[in-house]
């Protein structure tokens, strides 16, 4: 089919004649007969790409256009216009059910076309033009080089960075990710790798988080433990003799899974089997398997109630504390527990001599953070091949657990220099540390020195040293949260003592930690011919 178009003046588009509603329909009837008659088998590579491209960007028009639609009907459908909503005129509770009935579309397609019409739509809430707060992506979607998908991503990007970086910083990473998405080269994106290249939504939204870590690094952290993001384990109910897991991780933990697993994937041996130690083999006989983790109790996996919620159900998720009489800071949920015992046994899952290497070398995760910014105590980590940063706080962690080392580059980006891991205890040191301690040291924990991490007493920023009389043993839990918890450690000759939060020890005294079993001999056992000895 051919079409043919009478020639317009320079500079201007083609009048039609009708309504713009029979003008739509016309077009509509028009591009169905289109691509009603096209058989994509039929064509060639060259005309089949061609066509996908063209495809995609009417798409992209037509999205924008229902975008500014579903805004206006939004704004003419506000509940704050009384019997003047356009909702009440026709017998709908609120402009979402007005949409979803005009549009056939779901609720939470609504929601997300009104969202993101709030800041990319110009609007007349009050029959006056409201400019959209973010004119670069309203321009780039009139245009149709935007899609909606990548207009979203930069829309979030922008909002979460609203009121925490100045004026001129929001609109410079506004233009950036804009001319990112659609392929263009501007001030902002001039010698970054891949400029002039269309990044699909995927890859912005990695480079998205690259922006809101450098200019927001707070914001990947924040000082509030209970608005930062925790890693979660749940099990739902059993399915056709499955048990199906859901899981929320950090992007650490998502690092030392893909780490560990990658390692595994990769290995050109044979690699391990893992099978039950116990007698018999019936997936049966593993239902309701307990398993020891922070808590003096084993967490029962077993089936919920019938009719329960697989995920939201959790029965552990009102359970603040261990069994343990005194509260010792714990407040994990049952998911949270599960996916530190997760994060325990992949750490030492990758410690294992008998775990495969990737490229000669044990698996282990790297964390790449600027040495100005770790000087400076601020700033974020990246995980090579995880799009989300880890906080500042997780980096000095990590440094304090599996060391360090300067990398030093030159001008033209090649690398001058690569030192030794520094700030790191030597596996014989964790052994005679491990030997001493036995465990996590803070009473009432239960992980095992395998699953424990050392930890410098005096940090090694304020020159303390990496030796066994400057290292104790805790768990990723107590690690984490030793600066903030209130349990403060101390060596007195070559000995951990602990002092505990007051509302765990109200005499606030120094007492000795637990160390070892095997650190404390047996009694001579009694004979009746010695009666004195005991």
């Amino acid at each position: 089919m051919t079409l043919t178009v009478p020639p317009a003046a320079a500079g201007s588009m083609p009048e039609f004649e009708g309504s713009r509603v029979a003008v739509i329909t016309q077009a509509g009837a028009l591009l169905a007969s289109v691509v009603d008659g096209v058989r994509f088998s039929h064509l060639d590579d060259g005309e089949a790409v061609a066509v996908m491209a063209a495809l995609e960007g009417l798409g992209r028009k037509v999205d924008a256009a229902r975008l500014r639609s579903t805004t206006d009907i939004g704004v003419r459908a506000e509940t704050d216009l009384g019997n003047g909503s356009l909702a009440y005129k026709n017998g709908c509770r609120n402009r979402v059910e007005l949409i979803t009935q005009l549009a056939g579309i779901s609720g939470r397609e609504a929601k997300r076309r009104l969202k993101l019409g709030e800041t990319a739509v110009e609007r007349t809430p009050l029959g006056l033009p409201v400019a959209a707060r973010y004119p670069v992506i309203a321009e780039g979607l009139v245009s149709g080089e935007l899609g909606v998908e990548s207009a979203e991503i930069i829309a979030g990007t922008l909002t979460a960075l609203q009121g925490r970086v100045l004026p001129d910083d929001l609109d410079r990473v506004e233009r950036a990710l804009v001319a990112s998405a659609t392929g263009e080269i501007t001030p902002e994106t001039v010698g970054l790798p891949g400029a002039g290249i269309r990044f699909a939504p995927d890859m912005l939204r990695a480079q998205a988080l690259e922006w809101q870590g450098r200019l927001d690094p707070d914001g990947t952290a924040p000082n509030d433990d209970a608005v930062e993001a925790k890693s979660t384990l749940t099990f739902g109910l059993l399915r056709n003799g499955l048990y199906p897991v859901h899981a929320n991780v950090t992007p650490e933990l998502r690092g030392i899974m893909d780490t560990l697993f990658d390692t595994f994937l990769s290995a050109r041996s044979r690699t391990p089997r893992f099978e039950p130690t116990e007698p018999g083999n019936d997936p049966s006989e593993l239902d309701g398997v307990y398993i020891d983790g922070p808590s003096t109790k084993g967490e029962r996996f077993g089936a919920e109630p019938f009719g329960a919620d697989p995920f939201s159900a959790d029965p552990f998720s009102a359970e603040p504390f261990s069994v343990d009489t005194r509260f010792d800071g714990d407040r994990r949920t049952g998911g949270e527990k599960r996916a530190d015992i997760l994060r325990s046994v992949f750490e030492a899952a990758a410690r294992d001599p008998q775990t495969p290497t990737m490229g000669g070398a044990a698996p282990t995760v790297m964390i790449h953070i600027n040495a100005s910014d770790l000087d400076q105590g601020r700033g974020v980590g990246w995980i090579d091949g995880i799009e989300a940063p880890v906080s500042f706080r997780r980096v000095k962690e990590a440094i304090c657990t599996g060391g360090a080392r300067k990398v030093l580059f030159g001008d033209n980006g090649d690398v001058l220099y690569l030192g030794d891991t520094v700030r790191c205890f030597t596996a014989k040191q964790r052994t005679a540390i491990a030997a001493r301690d036995g465990g996590c040291i803070i009473p009432g924990c239960t992980i095992p020195a395998r699953w424990s991490e050392v930890h410098h007493v005096i940090p090694w920023q304020k020159h303390g040293l990496t030796n066994i009389d400057n290292g104790v043993l805790l768990c990723w839990f107590h690690h984490r949260t030793i600066d903030t918890s209130g349990w403060r450690i101390r060596m007195i000759k070559g000995r951990p003592h602990i002092l505990g939060p007051l509302l765990f020890d109200p005499t606030q005294t120094w007492r000795p930690a637990h160390n070892h079993r095997a650190n404390t001999p047996s009694p001579e056992p009694y004979r009746p011919e010695r009666p004195w000895r005991t």
